[in-house]
């Protein structure tokens, strides 16, 4: 943060400037700007925060004639009058998803934090429990889509749970009220009309179609254009009921990874340790190589066992050089393809592996590294922005985007490039300015 103070005047009459003080003089007046840059910079990034949680507002008014004006469009995409006004009439916008638009987090749990929850005792204990109790049906989608058992088992876990919590808000509602809203432009409200097919479809009774906030739905927290595409009547009732058929959801959620490129017989990755020496300058994320180049290079996995034969892994370091590190195949992407995050996607991997009766990781968290909270991450958005840098929205949150632009930053400031946001690495922009 900046402060600014009633600026010092000095009034020095004895003497005309001379090219040392003009020089000074435009230097402060340089560094002045620069202060000023930056600050303007954090006002509007928190200025349109604040006006998108100021448009996120509807009244009733406007929700009736957004509902009136939806109409011409539901009916083109095959809705009937019947489930139109069944849908709709009486329904009114939802004060507490515009509340949750607006909201912004206080702080960012650091990945440790996110898998410690993901592969938490409780969690575990449970999957375990509801993958005996569905182990006919997760031995059959793996035969029929070839995804990994335990690997839908831990999205269904992760989303919903295992089914304990799939939301209960009104998908409707909550669709309609972002849509009235104008959240994110058109989205939502494509979204409504596909909701709108659902129910004329018969998969599921307004009154039971539950989600969160924001339209995702079921145990599988499928938006409803997802459900369209991926969800499956596995229990053959006639019905793709992700919402209370347990068999549906399972089924879908394989179908979708099936979909998003899973291999067949291929794990999502393996903890590995690197050697010593070993530079990052030469590898990036997403880069994928032989495993026999990898065991080329040294790497070894940590769980004792040779390197396969065949396939390809990338490498990933999801808390820098200091943490874990593994070497995902393109079943990673797969999995990341439900939900775009590394953090996501590495919880739900390493749950399976629990699943599957693993011990856990081997290498130990830096749990004392100082990561970035909100305010932290925008500013370091913010400072990479500035340098030219490609980060994608600032939302103080590093996503891929902005773990690119951190390792070519590294590069070009002579550290090792693993891409790891942490306030070391902010304190050190702050002073190279």
């Amino acid at each position: 943060m900046f402060r600014f103070g009633r600026p010092k005047i000095r009034v020095v009459p004895t003497r005309p400037l001379g090219r040392r003080d003009v020089f000074f003089s435009f230097g402060q007046v340089v560094r002045t700007f620069l202060l000023f840059s930056l600050f303007c910079a954090g006002w509007m990034v928190a200025a349109s925060a604040s006006a998108r949680a100021q448009e996120a507002t509807v009244s009733d008014a406007q929700f009736r004639s957004f509902v009136t004006g939806l109409w011409p469009d539901a009916h083109a995409a095959g809705v009937s009058r019947a489930t139109f006004e069944i849908a709709l009439n009486g329904v009114t916008p939802d004060p507490s998803v515009l509340r949750t638009v607006g909201k912004q987090a206080e702080f960012v749990k650091p990945i440790w934090g996110y898998v410690e929850d993901a592969v938490s005792k409780s969690r575990v204990g449970r999957g375990l429990a509801r993958g005996a109790e569905f182990e006919r049906t997760l031995a059959r989608l793996e035969a029929q889509y070839g995804v990994d058992r335990y690997v839908v088992l831990a999205v269904w876990g992760m989303e919903t749970n295992y089914g304990g919590f799939s939301g209960k808000m009104s998908t409707i509602r909550s669709l309609a009220t972002l849509a009235a809203a104008k959240h994110r432009g058109a989205f939502f409200r494509n979204e409504l009309i596909v909701a709108l097919q659902i129910l004329e479809q018969g998969h599921v009774a307004p009154q039971n179609m539950l989600g969160s906030w924001a339209g995702a739905m079921g145990q599988t927290q499928f938006m409803p254009s997802s459900f369209m595409k991926y969800a499956v009547d596995h229990d053959g009732d006639g019905h793709k009921d992700i919402w209370s058929s347990a068999p549906d959801a399972l089924a879908s959620t394989a179908n979708y990874l099936a979909q998003h490129g899973w291999i067949k017989g291929w794990t999502w990755g393996y903890e590995i340790a690197l050697p010593k020496p070993f530079s990052l300058r030469t590898h990036e994320p997403n880069e994928y190589r032989a495993f026999t180049q990898w065991a080329k290079a040294g790497v070894k996995r940590v769980d004792g066992l040779d390197m396969p034969e065949t396939g390809e892994g990338a490498l990933m370091l999801p808390a820098g050089r200091n943490g874990p590190a593994f070497l995902v195949t393109r079943n990673f992407a797969a999995i990341k393809s439900y939900n775009a995050s590394n953090a996501y996607a590495l919880g739900v991997s390493l749950l399976s592996d629990r699943l599957a009766g693993s011990a856990g990781l081997s290498a130990k968290w830096p749990v004392h590294e100082r990561v970035l909270d909100a305010n932290q991450s925008y500013e370091l958005q913010r400072r990479l922005a500035q340098r030219g840098y490609h980060i994608g929205d600032f939302d103080g949150k590093i996503g891929e985007k902005a773990q690119v632009a951190i390792r070519h930053y590294q590069r070009q400031a002579g550290l090792e490039p693993d891409g790891f946001a942490s306030v070391p690495l902010l304190e050190r922009m702050r002073k190279a300015r």
